[in-house]
């Protein structure tokens, strides 16, 4: 399926003029910063599909604006339809697993019980473990007969490229940046340390920056093994099998890893978000900031670079963001990645 990507402010009007058109596609990927609305926009359109007194309807006579109120729309909003099925992540290892794919897929096959559709949502696309990954495939491939399947994910550039080119996509992102305090505190320090360092090829101050990151990296890594771990059955179950031991083992590897690369995302793209702040300040617009509490470091370090060179930061730093999307060592592609910037 061909995807389509869309900004923000469009998204919703897109859903609209498909359903117009009668054009609505099999499976969509929404992306946008927050979860929770991105269900809450997963959730009217379902409404809107099976909304049985529709506000609006299209020409010919499908439902465009859902009422709200009656019986279905009331249903989808409580997450009791009996047509429309939600899947989250499995517990504290923050994994949708093969067998929650493979119910999803055998629903999906069932006639539907009083709507004239089946719809699955999927929320955290970013979170399949392989196996769950590769037993969705085939039913993305070839959704059942009026199935809907809506995929949602705040980090789409983690979800398989296999799943992605099977899905229509559209962008649902907030006005609101969010970023955790904890992310917030290492962009000031490490602004901070950029402002000191000085523009200029100084590689021992380069390399400070780098060993800033890793650290930060590092503990955030530690923080995940040591909370995911003392969830895993392994520490309940000492006289499981070997076998059993091993398939959690991989399980608790697999959730790790997992929630390390979400929690690497938001770093690297909080960075990302800083060296547009950068840009954005070198070209005179500093009342866009995205981070207007480091405008005083960005401006001080924007005087010292030229818009082409703020420009190239960007386009850098997201090659090295699609780079640790591949096998690449993560320690090597950030050294040659904060090499690359004008700071």
């Amino acid at each position: 399926m061909d995807t389509e990507t869309t900004p923000a402010s469009s998204a919703t009007e897109l859903l609209r003029r498909s359903l117009a058109r009668g054009r609505l596609g099999h499976a969509y990927l929404f992306s946008g910063d927050d979860l929770d609305s991105l269900e809450e926009s997963a959730a009217l359109l379902a409404q809107t599909l099976l909304c049985q007194s529709p506000l609006e309807t299209g020409p010919e006579g499908q439902s465009l604006v859902p009422c709200g109120q009656c019986s279905q729309c009331r249903r989808v909003a409580h997450r009791t339809h009996p047509d429309v099925t939600w899947v989250h992540p499995e517990s504290k290892m923050r994994q949708i697993l093969a067998n929650q794919t493979r119910e999803v897929t055998r629903i999906l096959g069932l006639r539907p019980a009083e709507a004239p559709r089946k719809i699955a949502v999927i929320c955290g696309a970013d979170r399949f473990n392989p196996g769950a990954a590769n037993a969705f495939l085939k039913t993305l491939e070839e959704p059942p007969a009026g199935s809907i399947i809506l995929l949602l994910s705040t980090d789409p550039g983690r979800v398989l490229e296999t799943i992605l080119s099977r899905c229509l996509r559209l962008s649902f992102g907030t006005a609101g940046l969010r970023l955790s305090p904890e992310v917030r505190d290492w962009l000031a320090g490490f602004a901070a340390a950029a402002k000191d360092s000085g523009k200029g090829s100084g590689l021992l101050a380069r390399y400070r920056l780098l060993d800033q990151l890793l650290q930060s990296l590092v503990a955030a890594r530690a923080r995940i093994e040591t909370s995911l771990s003392e969830d895993s059955p392994l520490n309940r179950y000492a006289d499981a099998s070997a076998e059993q031991k091993e398939h959690w083992e991989r399980e608790l590897n697999a959730a790790i890893e997992s929630e390390y690369r979400r929690h690497r995302s938001e770093y690297l793209g909080g960075l990302h978000i800083w060296l547009r702040d950068l840009w954005l300040t070198r070209l005179g617009s500093p009342g866009e900031l995205f981070l207007p509490d480091l405008q005083e470091t960005t401006a001080a370090i924007a005087n010292r670079l030229t818009p082409a060179d703020s420009q190239r930061n960007i386009e850098a730093w997201e090659s090295t963001m699609r780079l640790l999307h591949t096998n690449v060592q993560e320690a090597l592609a950030l050294e040659v990645g904060l090499l690359k910037l004008r700071l």
